[in-house]
């Protein structure tokens, strides 16, 4: 059956950091918000939240994605981030999407990408959609597919906690949980609800300032 990337679940601003009970937190990325499909055959595609083609912009993820086994299917939603040091580099993806084959291949080489899984949209199985899913069924199947295949850099499973006082600590930047999955705290969590709508990976450093977000 053909099957195409569904739309991005978008995130609205409160004015209350607090995290409301059926949430789950998230580090803030500063990068470029990515769905990526992989399909049974091999073929990746790699599309921003607006529906721009980056598949060829990011030629190292997508082979690892592509080089998954085959029969493997699989839409995820994440981020596609760049680290430089001990922080995420935003201008380092600046310019990716302008390039030729040859000059994304050569960015790629000096500065490799990253693609921060923190959502599942899609597995092949009996059962395949995963949109119609709460979201706590959803992360057990993303975090199982990391376990599953193992998988290495490029891919990132995104840290997530369902406890206010670990976000708390991710949002004032006082030591907490959130700590403990990155050498440089200094961003905000956004908040992802555990019912139908919209670990494994590397600890990594979230950045960024925006405030506490709730996914509809």
């Amino acid at each position: 059956m053909v099957w195409t990337l569904p739309e991005p679940m978008l995130a609205e601003p409160v004015n209350n950091p607090t995290l409301p009970p059926g949430f789950a937190a998230e580090p803030k990325w500063d990068g470029y918000r990515a769905l990526l499909a992989r399909y049974a055959d091999g073929r990746v595609v790699i599309r921003s939240r607006r529906g721009t083609d980056m598949t060829a912009a990011f030629p190292e993820i997508t082979r690892a994605a592509a080089s998954l086994p085959a029969g493997v299917e699989f839409a995820m939603d994440g981020e596609l981030v760049v680290w430089e040091g001990d922080r995420v580099a935003f201008e380092r993806l600046q310019g990716r999407l302008n390039r030729t084959t040859t000059g994304a291949a050569n960015v790629a080489a000096q500065w490799p990408a990253h693609y921060v899984a923190f959502d599942l949209l899609r597995l092949n199985g009996t059962d395949p959609d995963l949109t119609a899913q709460p979201y706590t069924a959803r992360r057990a199947a993303l975090e199982q597919l990391f376990t599953d295949h193992a998988l290495p850099p490029p891919w990132t499973l995104c840290p997530s906690t369902t406890d206010p006082t670990t976000a708390a600590g991710g949002w004032s930047g006082q030591p907490s949980a959130w700590k403990a999955w990155s050498s440089r705290n200094s961003g905000a969590p956004t908040g992802r609800p555990q019912e139908p709508g919209g670990s494994t990976g590397s600890p990594t450093p979230p950045t960024g300032s925006s405030p506490l977000s709730a996914a509809p």
